[in-house]
């Protein structure tokens, strides 16, 4: 589940939660979306942590400069 997927279970959490005022019987809405909004916080947090670590900076390496010269065979170097 991508940072998208997340974000929407926290929006349908939070609409299940305080936007509707639905009665089913044997099941409790408001702990529903508050259990959706919960999943979501944590799917964010580890989205972003693991994207955290795919931005790892390399250090650019020293140009190897190489000062022998080359006869290429028509005289020059």
């Amino acid at each position: 589940m991508g940072l998208g997927g997340c974000i929407i279970l926290i929006a349908v959490g939070a609409i299940l939660t305080f936007a509707t005022d639905w009665d089913m019987q044997g099941v409790n809405l408001d702990l529903v979306g508050i259990i959706f909004m919960i999943v979501g916080l944590i799917g964010v947090a580890t989205f972003s942590s693991i994207a955290k670590r795919r931005r790892v900076l390399v250090p650019p390496s020293t140009p190897v400069v190489d000062d022998r010269h080359h006869r290429d065979g028509y005289g020059g170097m």
